[in-house]
């Protein structure tokens, strides 16, 4: 008995045709009376193949001049065999790219717990990686930060089931990368990056990892978007304070594919797959972070172990945040202009800022000349446009004042 209660074939043979055969006179496919005494089919396809070479040869030599014989025939028949190898099935090119990419897909384990019994998962989380090095004895993974986060312990369980301990290399919280090292024994291959800079809307891609402690499991799709902004809470306490740059997919990812590969039909990566939109009603939004950035910040972790950020020492509040707006008695105190409706509200001044001044209930309105009217903003100029040791002029309002003061950063000390 099968799975599903509704089978689409049966291999049983009637009883009609057991009969038939045994008096030796089982129906034929085709027809006695329908059969042509001609040629064969295999003659026929030869005769087509010979005819069609020299047409294309006839047609070469009258198009570029050149004599169709010999060597060029020889060129017409590699431009056309070229020609027919980047047209492939796309099918056949996602079965082929998969069997490259797959033994490159680790499922990683993260023991909340080391001390209790690893027979059962319950104190664990589970997630995907990706072996993207090997060097001097070990393979290096990629996975994402939230993959590993809160571990005591943490194995890699190879395509084949073998499991291996592994140990952090660095992790990013940011970015949402993190790396891990791994013994190298039975290790043969590793992960071929792509190009995430180059892909076009509506491409094919898969995804590959371990959701729901499934692994080896690939889904297919298309890119949905190549480069979407999404808001991300870093703290995960509901407020957006930070937007990740990522390609959108409708390929299905689900809880365990996080740190798995989007893959392109070459069987390159072109990201690393870390969140989907899990709302009721909401199906084929999938994001993962295109393998540029990623690079980027495993090189700096495979370096320092870490990412250095600076660091300015301010714990904060949106001025205009319209999802928690201050009240009347709270902006009366802030005595502002009745121009100065955005800016960052310190609610505490520590490190950097504390040197320079800064104190409760400024209002910061600029970085260098630069408009800041929200705690993101504040976060990007820092992130992006500046470094650790830069000195800042920052513009702020104090009992309804304006005042600048200079804030040299540090770096941001560990979490």
């Amino acid at each position: 008995m099968g799975l599903f209660q509704d089978d689409f074939y049966s291999t049983k043979v009637t009883k009609r045709e057991r009969g038939l055969r045994k008096a030796g006179k089982a129906q034929e496919v085709w027809p006695r009376s329908r059969r042509s005494r001609g040629m064969s089919t295999l003659q026929v396809a030869t005769i087509s193949s010979v005819i069609s070479a020299f047409v294309a040869v006839l047609l070469f030599s009258m198009i570029t001049g050149l004599p169709s014989s010999g060597k060029e025939a020889v060129a017409v028949s590699a431009i056309n065999s070229k020609q027919l190898d980047s047209n492939a099935d796309p099918y056949d090119r996602l079965v082929t790219a998969a069997a490259k990419v797959r033994p490159t897909v680790v499922s990683i384990v993260n023991y909340k717990d080391a001390k209790k019994d690893k027979t059962s998962l319950e104190d664990s989380a589970l997630g995907s990686g990706v072996i993207f090095k090997k060097d001097q004895g070990q393979a290096f993974v990629i996975t994402n930060n939230h993959v590993i986060e809160g571990s005591q312990e943490l194995e890699v369980v190879l395509v084949n089931g073998e499991m291996k301990k592994a140990k952090l290399v660095g992790a990013d919280k940011v970015n949402d990368i993190a790396v891990l090292a791994v013994n190298d024994k039975d290790i043969n291959e590793v992960a071929e990056m792509g190009d995430s800079g180059k892909l076009r809307l509506g491409e094919t891609v898969f995804a590959i990892g371990n959701p729901l402690g499934l692994g080896d499991t690939l889904t297919s799709g298309i890119v949905s978007y190549t480069n979407r902004i999404v808001p991300v809470s870093l703290n995960q306490d509901g407020i957006y304070d930070w937007e990740q740059e990522v390609i959108q997919t409708d390929a299905a990812i689900n809880e365990g594919n996080s740190g798995g590969a989007l893959v392109d039909l070459n069987g390159k990566v072109i990201g690393i797959n870390t969140m989907k939109i899990a709302d009721a009603g909401v199906e084929g939004l999938g994001f993962a972070i295109p393998v540029e950035q990623v690079m980027k910040t495993v090189d700096e972790l495979m370096t320092h172990g870490k990412i250095a950020r600076p660091y300015i020492g301010i714990y904060s509040m949106d001025l205009g945040n319209p999802y928690a707006q201050m009240d009347e008695d709270q902006l009366k105190e802030l005595k502002l202009p009745s121009d100065v409706k955005d800016g960052v509200v310190v609610l505490d001044a520590i490190g950097p800022a504390q040197e320079a001044g800064l104190k409760l209930n400024d209002v910061i309105v600029k970085f260098n000349d630069d408009p800041i009217t929200t705690t993101l903003e504040m976060k990007k100029f820092l992130y992006d446009k500046v470094k650790i040791g830069d000195t800042v002029k920052v513009t702020f309002y104090r009992g309804g004042k304006e005042q600048t003061t200079n804030v040299k950063l540090a770096e941001k000390p560990d979490q």
